[in-house]
């Protein structure tokens, strides 16, 4: 019995330890790239609305390769860009107006029932969708990068680990203190 509960508990504590290595992981790397997690040379984007539904699901996270040749994308690619300074869309290209350094994508969303007014410029293609989708995960990512996610996301795990430590600890001395009064008996 106690080796199970030695077990348990390196357990907790290796899950503990983790979760708060994980969390800073995520805030620096969001912190670094400007806001978004990056990985590999992938980022994270959070999708908000249900233009690209069902293969694109509101709220998850999808990973997107920015860089390279903007001009380079075909009809039916799926593309991420700035549709104002603060707002990034990911659609479907429907079709390429242009050639050479002047080309203009004409985007829809899956879900759309006509194609988005304003086409595209490719200076304001700012990445390529991979196919990579985990969904549902993009409401943790938006509250991790809050400012209140984000001092939750690293406080509450330490709070938790160093919650447990104490626990250990009082147990340890306590079995220690047991087993000295058992011993000058």
């Amino acid at each position: 019995m106690a080796a199970l509960r030695k077990w348990i508990s390196n357990l907790i504590t290796g899950v503990l330890l983790i979760t708060l290595l994980f969390m800073l992981f995520v805030v620096i790397s969001s912190r670094a790239s400007g806001g978004e997690p990056a990985f590999n040379g992938y980022q994270l984007k959070t999708v908000l609305s249900g233009s690209m539904e069902p293969g694109i699901q509101t709220g998850s996270i999808i990973a997107v390769k920015p860089g390279g040749d903007m001009t380079r994308f075909q009809k039916g690619d799926v593309i991420t860009f700035k549709a104002s300074e603060n707002k990034l869309i990911t659609h479907r290209i429907y079709k390429v107006e242009g050639k050479g350094d002047i080309v203009r994508y004409v985007t829809k969303g899956d879900n759309n029932n006509a194609p988005d007014p304003e086409p595209v410029l490719s200076a304001n293609v700012v990445a390529q969708y991979n196919g990579f989708t985990i969904p549902y995960i993009g409401y943790g990512m938006e509250f991790a990068q809050s400012k209140k996610g984000t001092m939750l996301l690293m406080i509450i795990p330490g709070i938790l680990l160093l919650i447990y430590s104490a626990i250990t600890i009082w147990k340890a001395i306590r079995e220690f203190e047991i087993s000295k009064k058992e011993s000058t008996l």
